[in-house]
């Protein structure tokens, strides 16, 4: 199967996506073949935060198509923020989508998880993961931190690199989850977190929603 990604949204994200497939195809002695298209953080990130749903569908239809023509049998966005307009695109999509929600909910079901902390963009915390986890309750950071996560993220995020302060936020946020609000994981709710935490060797369970995605596509491609 032909694998088409949407990336850029952002590069560090589609940089770990495009890794990771690699390394799972490679362990499996399967040829990869797959098309990446660009996709704009910045435009992403003001569609998100204005509810341009309409907007952002159309770009992610325009190459989507871009996909098609290239011979991809499938598409995956590369992005948690970037899945806020997801049932609207599936509607208009020319190709089959790969949904990362769907994947995160059947995860977080088979590993028994009933209260889960989550970090990334405002819009992701604060609907908690686009109330689309009927499994587990999510819980998102309290007041000021929550705004610190999606200012820390959103900077990581566009930058395509973390900080120390960056990670400073995030590890503070993860701690009084943990220990104030009594979560059993932390939810990478966004992609490029990958870029603060490895989920073989954070001091918290995880639950590493671009991980789980990625598995989702290479079942996809090789099933």
């Amino acid at each position: 199967m032909h694998i088409g990604l949407i990336g850029g949204i952002g590069p560090a994200a589609t940089d770990h996506y495009y890794r990771r497939l690699v390394a799972a195809f490679a362990a499996r002695g399967a040829p990869l073949d797959m098309t990446i298209v660009h996709a704009d953080a910045p435009t992403l990130l003001a569609n998100l935060a204005g509810n341009a749903v309409a907007e952002q569908v159309a770009i992610y239809a325009r190459v989507t198509a871009r996909l098609a023509a290239a011979g991809a049998d499938c598409v995956a966005v590369t992005s948690i923020a970037g899945h806020f307009c997801i049932r609207d695109f599936a509607a208009v999509s020319p190709l089959p989508i790969i949904d990362m929600v769907s994947a995160i909910e059947s995860a977080v079901t088979a590993r028994g998880l009933r209260r889960i902390g989550i970090l990334g963009t405002r819009t992701v915390m604060a609907t908690r993961l686009y109330g689309s986890i009927a499994s587990a309750e999510i819980v998102p950071p309290r007041g000021a931190m929550l705004d610190q996560v999606h200012t820390a993220y959103t900077a990581m995020a566009t930058a395509g690199a973390v900080t120390a302060a960056q990670r400073a936020v995030f590890l503070a946020a993860a701690r009084q989850l943990l220990e104030d609000d009594q979560v059993d994981a932390i939810m990478l709710g966004g992609t490029d977190l990958a870029l603060a935490f490895d989920a073989a060797t954070a001091p918290f369970p995880l639950v590493d929603c671009a991980g789980i995605h990625v598995d989702a596509i290479v079942a996809r491609a090789l099933g």
